[in-house]
């Protein structure tokens, strides 16, 4: 274990001042029982209270959890679950990836590669791009959750949620038109997770066009609506709240805009029923896991699709956000698929974009 002993001390060493900027994430895989009830954990940086952390993400069969550690306790977890839990780990770094097969923990295999090193010369790059939020200048919110410095200069290691915050606020400003006017405006962000969108949605609306807004994020995880609202009331985001609670069993009277960013399954359905039955204008939404076509779809035209787990899973999807476009249609809406980020960040990018422009039709079915 003293190598791996080496590594962990040399990617967690607190000593480091630039470390914070050198991991992305650490991945956890290949379960050494069949046993054990945890499938993955992730280890992720993270800004708190302007000091740097680490937050372990553990995914079980049928939910996530989260814990923040120091860099201590985040090696030392490290090698227990080398030791005890799983066989490989991925890590990503800035400049390099590196690789452990430990299926004996006393003798791993570690190999490494460079990568692309996102130089300063890369970020300048970046800055010439027209972002609705701007590199270099300090933003709040991405101060707040750690996306960004005080300075205003965006972390190598946060880069690709920066691109995917500023990728998000393009979509919104392009349906910015079809919201109403001259009132306040009420959103609800379905299972709204760690909320860099949600919070990023509120600046845009507030800050920079200047709208009275109302912004309800819904999550299933007690710890994540406690650092949200937390984090909002640090900030100062009055009309920002976030509450706890499944998207099935929400009830409201009204929201002039749905969104839902990978919500898992029938939840994206739910949100959608919800968004339609309200007459919501505008309805963002990127699904995720769907699992209900899977067991249920046989055709022998398609059967050198279905055959393969993989091509079956993707086939699938694609189906049910067909379907779900078309039911849309049919309830008065204009929608559009469209490529949220580059699949390189998520295999999960395609974004349902339904804007209500025109007036429902006689022969609309009820969702």
């Amino acid at each position: 274990m003293e190598k791996l002993q080496e590594l962990f001390n040399r990617i967690f060493c607190p000593e480091k001042e630039d470390n914070s900027g050198n991991l992305i994430k650490i991945i956890f895989s290949a379960k050494r029982r069949k046993s054990l009830d945890l499938n993955r954990v992730t280890i992720r940086p993270l800004i708190l209270g302007g000091q740097l952390m680490y937050q372990a993400e553990y995914t079980y069969p049928k939910k996530v959890t989260h814990a923040n550690l120091s860099a201590g306790d985040a090696a030392e977890m490290s090698l227990s679950l080398i030791a005890n839990d799983f066989k490989q780990v991925n890590i990503f770094l800035t400049d390099e990836e590196i690789q452990v097969l430990a299926a004996k923990p006393e003798n791993p295999r570690i190999t490494s590669k460079r990568t692309s090193t996102v130089s300063s010369a890369s970020l300048s790059h970046n800055r010439t791009k027209q972002y609705i939020i701007p590199d270099g200048t300090p933003c709040d919110f991405l101060i707040e959750l750690g996306v960004m410095g005080s300075d205003g200069k965006v972390f190598p290691r946060a880069y690709s949620k920066f691109r995917q915050i500023n990728r998000y606020l393009e979509i919104v400003d392009d349906v910015f038109q079809y919201l109403p006017s001259g009132r306040t405006l009420r959103i609800i962000d379905f299972g709204c997770g760690k909320a860099y969108l949600t919070f990023a949605l509120y600046h845009y609306l507030r800050k920079i066009k200047n709208r009275d807004v109302e912004i309800i994020g819904l999550d299933l995880k007690e710890d994540v609506i406690e650092f949200c609202s937390d984090a909002a009331q640090r900030l100062g985001y009055s009309q920002l709240k976030f509450i706890m609670g499944d998207i099935a069993d929400y009830t409201s009277d009204k929201a002039d805009m749905v969104v839902t960013l990978h919500a898992c399954d029938t939840a994206t359905d739910y949100a959608l029923i919800n968004a339609v039955k309200w007459g919501t204008k505008v309805i963002l939404s990127v699904p995720c896991c769907q699992h209900e076509l899977f067991s249920q779809i046989k055709n022998d035209l398609h059967q050198p699709i279905l055959k393969y787990g993989i091509l079956r899973d993707r086939f699938t999807e694609y189906l049910t956000d067909g379907l779900r476009g078309l039911k849309l249609e049919s309830c008065g809406y204009d929608v559009a698929m469209i490529e949220f980020t580059s699949l390189e960040h998520t295999a999960r990018n395609i974004m349902i974009k339904a804007v209500k422009a025109r007036p429902l039709k006689s022969r609309m079915v009820k969702a």
